[in-house]
């Protein structure tokens, strides 16, 4: 009977230890909810033209001569095709492109170039990397789309400074392009 009493106790034992070991495991995280309105789902408008987009790149230009900042303006329409662009003298040649697939990807995906960068580099969404490949593009802060009366009519992207100076370059523009 004391073999019997060894063998039960070790088997409570085991059980106990194992139901507290489990009680005590973390939570698998919840998955999270499917959202019923889609993100970023601004409509379409009648693409930007050459006079407003004009207008933009003048006044994201000012903005960075205040600064003696050199920049590379790009405007494009919700294709992401080529509207206007503006190189400032001694700009560094790389910031071409560089603001062009910023103002591309804000139109292309409708959203602040800003977002994509935040979540490439916070783990997110890795397949959105092979997806700027595809289409040109850039996750790097910089890059606005330009909504007006809720409607998507193109994006404007810069580059040439560090992204901070970027997107304030860029802010500059797009207030112009959106003031009423």
């Amino acid at each position: 009977m004391p073999k019997f009493r060894f063998i039960l106790a070790t088997v409570a034992a085991t059980v106990l230890s194992a139901s507290l070991a489990q009680a005590q495991a973390p939570a698998a995280p919840a998955a999270p909810a499917v959202p019923e309105v889609m993100p970023f789902d601004i409509p379409y408008g009648t693409p930007i033209g050459l006079d407003l987009a004009h207008k933009g790149i003048i006044a994201a230009a000012a903005e960075a001569k205040k600064h003696n900042w050199k920049m590379s303006i790009t405007v494009v329409d919700p294709s992401g095709n080529l509207v206007a662009h503006a190189t400032m003298d001694g700009t560094q040649y790389g910031s071409i492109a560089i603001s062009q697939g910023k103002a591309r990807t804000a139109a292309l995906y409708r959203r602040q170039t800003k977002a994509l960068e935040d979540a490439v580099n916070s783990g997110g969404r890795p397949s959105l990397l092979s997806l700027l490949a595809l289409t040109q593009g850039a996750a790097s802060e910089g890059g606005f789309p330009i909504v007006v009366d809720g409607k998507l009519i193109g994006a404007i992207g810069c580059s040439g400074g560090i992204s901070s100076q970027d997107a304030a370059t860029c802010s500059a523009g797009l207030a112009a392009l959106t003031a009423k």
